[in-house]
């Protein structure tokens, strides 16, 4: 059986409206039928704390955090929910078509890969159930909703969002790696602060590998690995 190919975007460390930027070309070039199904990693140069499409409100200091020199971006994310800070994490993007069922079946089946490729490394993960609580939290790690995996200590690993266009999904997630606690108790207050215990040996490569092979298992795809060309990144800065 000839499994469908998917693009794999290297790992691409850029600040956080070009990012975003690439999500939302991604998107709009697979609902047009331009673009297969793509699976991208990256982080955010400087450290950034990401809006959902919706949010009107945030704390009018977020414009003025400075963290180790670097004033903190603060960019509008194409996806919904709330704000994420973005240092110390790796982001992960999926853009594919054809999924069936409701929001949250979507999510769940895009994010098995998370689960499994985790799971190899030795971390098992499960969705979290959010209550009441998450309507009045303006962070997004503050409560982990049935989107979102948590660590079996209850501490949120992975926070996702999506955006759905005619059939076509954008789904990314920010996944915490090694956080500043000090940063993160600036941003959000320091009782939102849980600590995220993963195993030490876990650098970016092997995770980013660990959720490849995942993926290409969960999704039955091959993984063709192709960066950004010269002509993509003149039509994504536009």
């Amino acid at each position: 059986m000839h499994s469908k190919q998917w693009r794999l975007i290297p790992l691409l460390e850029a600040a956080g409206n070009v990012q975003m930027a690439i999500d939302g070309w991604l998107l709009a070039q697979h609902q047009s039928g331009k673009h297969p199904p793509t699976l991208r990693f990256y982080t955010w140069s400087p450290p950034a704390i990401s809006l959902g499409y919706h949010q009107r409100q945030y704390p009018e200091f977020w414009q003025h955090i400075i963290w180790q020199g670097q004033k903190l971006d603060v960019v509008r994310r194409p996806t919904g929910g709330r704000a994420v800070l973005h240092q110390g994490d790796l982001t992960y993007t999926v853009v594919t078509s054809g999924l069936n069922g409701a929001r949250l079946q979507a999510y769940q089946q895009i994010c098995e890969f998370l689960i499994q490729g985790w799971r190899s490394l030795g971390v098992k993960l499960e969705y979290g159930t959010a209550g009441r609580g998450y309507i009045h939290n303006p962070n997004c790690f503050g409560t982990a909703t049935g989107a979102d995996l948590v660590l079996p200590d209850g501490a949120k690993l992975i926070g996702s969002a999506q955006l759905r266009r005619a059939g076509a999904i954008l789904q990314h997630g920010s996944m915490r790696l090694n956080q500043d606690a000090e940063l993160f108790a600036q941003v959000f207050g320091a009782e939102s602060w849980t600590q995220v215990q993963l195993p030490q040996s876990l650098s970016v490569e092997i995770i980013i590998t660990a959720l490849m092979a995942a993926a290409s298992y969960c999704f039955e795809i091959e993984l063709v690995v192709k960066p950004l060309s010269k002509t993509e990144w003149e039509d994504i800065l536009g």
